[in-house]
């Protein structure tokens, strides 16, 4: 069939045309999910049609992406679905490339999130071979359980490298912004636009995507992000386990992590401290070195907020250091799954 006859094309004599590429093997599984009137009609049209070239099989197969977005979702199951006869018909790299090409949706947000109901392996295949701006971009929109499962997919370097963009995303402009989406996006059906995602980016949201990750791999990645970018790697590092997540820990991490810290520099890291924090710790101390701390905290007077930090930096670090020695857990199970 020329490739000039594709404007005049039905839907029917499109898929007709899809399951033919697919090949005997996967369009009778595929042609299952069709109502019998739907099968006799596709079945008619495949019955007549000449030879596919393959220039007609590359505009089906990018026309295809947009028919799952334009009423076949449900019978044909959508982008899992899309991915898969993709691959039959072309292989996994060219399937990955046609389908972010033809990737249906409306903005940029509905373009991921199509993206986010794939299996790991099926986005890995499509962004891996992004730069690492939008790789990194895409990532803080995917749930923590994905990312945790596509980041070790990608070469040590790779990874490293998509942190650390992630973590400096907060400083990309909009219009850098649209062109990571745009490049995601390509030939949308919608065409060129302007896209509204805000930025997800930043030391939080990479500090996210490094909680998501196994512990080994997590504490791999963060030094040498420090070794590549110090001050990015210190503000991921604050981000990981904040004064604050103390309130998190048990009474024992907390009475393992008091043997190493002194009364008086407690007392000034809990200066500002929020209630929350106060009763952890007050409540894994006996009574007596309750109500001394309390007493300490009440004499000191006023405190630089600088000093404060300084405190609290100081037994945020041994709290880590007893972390990554395995005597204390900071793991906080009740987190967001969400990377960004």
């Amino acid at each position: 069939m020329p490739t000039a006859e594709f404007e005049t094309m039905s839907k029917t004599q499109k898929l007709a045309a899809f399951f033919i590429i697919v090949g005997p093997d996967l369009a009778p599984e595929l042609m299952k999910q069709l109502r019998d009137p739907e099968i006799e009609a596709v079945a008619r049209e495949m019955a007549v049609m000449d030879v596919v070239d393959f220039k007609l099989q590359e505009k089906i197969l990018e026309e295809f992406c947009g028919l799952i977005g334009d009423g076949l979702s449900t019978a044909l199951g959508g982008m899992a679905f899309a991915q898969r006869a993709l691959e039959a018909a072309r292989g996994p790299q060219a399937a990955s490339s046609i389908l972010l090409r033809a990737l249906p949706a409306s903005n940029s947000i509905d373009a991921v999130r199509e993206l986010s109901q794939m299996d790991t392996r099926q986005i890995f295949n499509i962004i891996k071979n992004e730069q690492p701006q939008t790789v990194a971009f895409i990532l803080s929109y995917l749930d923590g359980r994905q990312v945790s499962q596509i980041i070790p997919l990608f070469s040590p370097e790779a990874r490293e490298e998509i942190v650390e963009r992630l973590g400096t995303m907060d400083s990309i402009s909009s219009e850098l912004i649209n062109k990571v989406l745009r490049s995601l996006g390509k030939h949308l059906s919608t065409g060129p636009q302007q896209y509204s995602m805000h930025k997800r980016g930043g030391a939080q949201a990479a500090a996210q995507l490094l909680k998501s990750l196994d512990k080994e791999l997590s504490k791999n990645l963060l030094g040498r992000i420090e070794e590549r970018n110090a001050e990015l790697g210190k503000a991921i590092r604050k981000r990981l386990f904040n004064f604050e997540d103390i309130s998190t820990l048990t009474q024992r991490d907390v009475q393992r992590l008091l043997r190493d810290v002194e009364t008086q520099e407690l007392a000034v890291a809990m200066k500002n401290a929020s209630e929350a924090v106060k009763r952890v710790f007050f409540g894994a101390m006996s009574k007596r070195a309750s109500e001394s701390l309390k007493e300490e905290i009440e004499i000191q007077g006023p405190v630089r907020n600088k000093d404060i930090e300084a405190a609290q930096d100081r037994i945020i670090a041994q709290i880590m250091q007893l972390s990554e020695a395995g005597e204390i857990d900071i793991s906080q199970e009740d987190s967001s799954e969400s990377a960004g």
